[in-house]
């Protein structure tokens, strides 16, 4: 029996995804507008606080596939309101911390773990409740991320200018309980009969989750992930920083990372458009290299026009790649499987963020600037462009998929 026509509460689905990603998301990487003002007014230094979000990076990652293992098993409703909880009560524990270690416990820790039970749920119970535009609706979920700049970052700056660091983290807490706990209620299963039909079912037949994270596909997308994320996470985290000490403003610098969050949800939609015509792979490995490359031209920006026109650019390439890992574990493996072996997927990316935050702290502390962060970053984006090429065709997919099992 099919889903009767008229309204797909799928996209109440891809809707609700949105928002727990630009909340859990944004609420993490607030971080890098918190990091000069917590450091100031608490003396403790710059790569000592960004260590709390490669902390968050390293907890998501784990977390990430253990979610995604739970939400095949046990339903993506009680997965995403753990999660809900878990960040309100990271964000307000973090926002009364009085020594370091409290504060990398509550904020790197607490957030990391209940970030991870977003993205990889949310995105894998979007593509099973979409039959039509599967690549939109993933796009979308993704997408919440892109929103996060211009929505969590500028409010927890005008907080701190308001009031301090503290109050705004803990409105910012309490504003996340009240927007994501009722969402989760909007969370339902997908339809047995949801893409069980569809064309790309025949992997998930054939493998098993233990057996698809042995597979090549798997192991070329996990490692591209990786360095795609450890390229830019860096450049992202540090944007503002960067730009004040370019001589920016620091509400000024703030905008500077929102226009590139506003690009990145351009460059989902933009990107994940232009995969559904050409494939995602190329699409991929185009992203991937306009992505270093803007990284490297980071090193000859410095007067706020030009930040906003790399900001740009930047956005689309970094946004515009992310829901393709998606799209392509969806179109390799199966919806069957797709939590676990996104979860795992994005495990491995969450490690590649976890390094660029605490290496541009490390960086600045010892040299004042930016430089070797960038010319790092730029290497490692080089790195992603040749795993991303490597990525074996579908044709050959299916023949490993056949040996797999064989």
């Amino acid at each position: 029996m099919s889903k009767p026509s008229g309204f797909d509460y799928g996209w109440v689905i891809v809707a609700a995804g949105a928002l727990m990603t630009c909340v859990g998301f944004g609420t993490m990487l607030s971080l890098a507008v918190f990091l000069q003002p917590i450091s100031e007014a608490m003396g403790w230094s710059r790569a000592g606080v960004s260590a709390a979000a490669t902390l968050d990076f390293l907890c998501m990652g784990v977390a990430a596939f253990l979610w995604g293992t739970l939400s095949d098993r046990f339903g993506t409703r009680i997965v995403v309101l753990a999660g809900s909880v878990l960040l309100g009560l990271g964000l307000v524990t973090a926002s009364q911390a009085t020594s370091l270690w409290q504060f990398q416990l509550s904020f790197g820790v607490l957030i990391g773990i209940a970030a991870g039970s977003f993205y990889a749920p949310m995105m894998a119970l979007a593509s099973a409740w979409i039959e039509r535009n599967r690549s939109l609706a993933v796009a979308l979920v993704s997408a919440g991320m892109g929103v996060s700049p211009v929505t969590i970052a500028p409010t927890a700056s005008w907080l701190i200018t308001a009031y301090d660091w503290r109050t705004a983290m803990l409105v910012i807490g309490c504003a996340a309980w009240a927007l994501l706990i009722p969402a989760c209620f909007l969370v339902r299963p997908a339809p047995a009969t949801a893409g069980a039909a569809t064309t790309d079912a025949g992997p998930e037949v054939e493998l098993t989750a233990a057996q698809a994270l042995r597979t090549p596909q798997f192991i070329a997308l996990a490692a591209a992930h990786f360095a795609c994320c450890a390229a830019h996470s860096g450049p992202i985290f540090h944007m503002v920083s960067y730009a004040m000490v370019c001589g920016i403003a620091p509400l000024t610098a703030v905008t500077v990372y929102s226009v590139a969050g506003v690009s990145g949800l351009g460059g989902r939609l933009l990107l994940g458009a232009l995969a559904d015509r050409i494939g995602a792979k190329p699409v991929l490995v185009g992203g991937l290299f306009v992505q270093a490359m803007c990284i490297a031209t980071y090193l000859a920006v410095a007067q706020l026009g030009e930040f906003y026109a790399l900001s740009v650019v930047f956005g689309l390439a970094y946004g515009g790649v992310m829901p393709l890992y998606a799209v392509l574990v969806r179109e390799y493996f199966g919806a069957r499987i797709m939590g676990t072996v996104f979860g795992a997927v994005s495990a491995f990316a969450s490690l590649g963020m976890a390094l660029g935050p605490w290496a541009g702290g490390l960086v600045f502390d010892s040299f004042q600037q930016y430089t070797w962060l960038h010319v790092g970053s730029f290497a490692i984006g080089l790195a992603a462009v040749a795993v991303a090429l490597s990525f074996p065709t579908k044709r050959r997919q299916t023949l490993g998929l056949g040996r797999a099992t064989a």
